[in-house]
């Protein structure tokens, strides 16, 4: 008898999605070796079998402003999506962060009875609360990364799981700063700076040159200093660049990495990085930071008008429950108050030591081995008998 093809498709937004999405692949082949995947993704998951149907590149957008720019593109990709999906559907659909892209495709298939998993809960902790309703209206399971999230659904009687987060499980629990700078040739001594302002072109857009200019002023107070920024894509390379050139910076003493995030923050005293994923990123290699935010002036004056529920906006602070690292959103994040907030971290060990100390709290309760158990939850949506056949070699 031919074991039965179980038929998985996912959707991941951006490069973050994209990792969360390659593992849980990973681990679900590695109990379900019949099961098929397609949908959009990105290179990691293309090369786990993946049929990527859109690359997910067309999703990374941030901003209402900057969404509203792709909007008739990202449109027509989710209708083509949502007409194969609905005329060939899938044993489960598992959407891959990307809520605003994927809750309106979930709700189509919910009703359609194929099984909608979400995976990474919308922040509705921090604003658009009222969104909770709407994933209970299209969504078979929330995969929660973090520990408080799941009460905010099963007050609302959605089914959730916390499952932790794959950075931790991927990332040391140990300091890595002396091997990373062996491999990057820096002296233990050299004061450094990781500067991240983004994984996406709209991001450097509009903190590129706030960056620079904040690595000026560094400089200025702090000649002996090495400011480390990495860039993922050739795009974003080139933007941060021109930059430099409009700055007129090029004599600074920085040094641009092509991808390489984590070994330049684990090699730095300091990092100054965009509120998102790196944020935690950085918090789970134990390293004290500063965090901004830019967008589109419209796109903030919007984000204002819908209201928040915290007063922060970086992981590591809505993790803690308090203001554990320094935030600067729009206008006050100017290069003078970044560096100043930079420099009096770097001249006090023992709020740094005490951040390192908080971090590693935050670390041990994220791993989870988020993998398996998100995999787990995926089997447990499924019928078992389908199951069986996906997982007979």
């Amino acid at each position: 008898m031919t074991a039965a093809v179980l038929r998985i498709a996912m959707v991941a937004g951006e490069a973050s999605g994209e990792l969360l999405a390659s593992q849980l692949i990973q681990a679900l082949k590695a109990r379900l070796p019949n099961a098929v995947f397609f949908g959009i993704g990105g290179p990691k998951m293309v090369g786990l079998g993946f049929d990527a149907w859109h690359p997910l590149e067309k999703l990374a957008v941030r901003g209402y402003v900057e969404v509203l720019r792709h909007y008739r593109e990202i449109v027509a990709i989710r209708r083509d999506l949502k007409r194969r999906l609905l005329a060939d559907p899938p044993d489960v659909f598992i959407g891959v962060d990307a809520p605003d892209f994927n809750l309106g495709l979930e709700k189509a298939l919910k009703q359609r009875g194929i099984p909608t998993i979400h995976y990474v809960s919308p922040s509705i902790w921090a604003w658009r609360g009222e969104r909770i309703h709407k994933i209970g209206a299209a969504v078979s399971r929330v995969l929660a990364l973090f520990p408080f999230e799941p009460a905010l659904y099963e007050k609302q009687g959605i089914p959730v799981s916390y499952v932790g987060h794959p950075l931790a499980d991927m990332l040391p629990l140990e300091d890595g700063r002396d091997s990373a700078r062996t491999l990057l040739g820096i002296s233990p001594h050299t004061p450094v700076f990781a500067l991240l302002p983004g994984s996406r072109q709209s991001e450097l857009q509009y903190m590129a040159e706030t960056f620079i200019e904040t690595a000026r002023r560094i400089d200025d107070e702090l000649p002996e200093a090495l400011f480390l920024v990495p860039l993922a894509t050739r795009e974003t390379r080139d933007l941060f660049e021109s930059a430099l050139h409009r700055c007129q910076a090029q004599a600074l003493p920085i040094r641009l990495l092509f991808g390489h995030a984590h070994l330049a923050m684990m090699a730095a005293d300091l990092v100054l990085l965009a509120s998102g994923t790196a944020t935690l990123e950085a918090a789970l290699l134990k390293r004290p930071m500063v965090i901004v935010y830019q967008m589109a002036p419209l796109s903030w004056w919007l984000m204002q008008r819908i209201g928040g529920y915290l007063p922060y906006c970086g992981l590591p602070n809505v993790l803690a429950g308090r203001f554990v690292v320094p935030e600067f959103i729009q206008d006050d994040a100017t290069p003078e108050n970044l560096a100043q907030a930079l420099l009096n971290l770097y001249a006090d060990k023992t709020v740094c030591d005490g951040l390192k100390a908080v971090f590693r709290r935050l670390h041990l309760q994220l791993r989870q081995n988020a993998a398996e158990k998100a995999a787990a939850a995926v089997i447990g949506c499924l019928p078992p008998a389908l199951c069986e056949h996906a997982a007979a070699a």
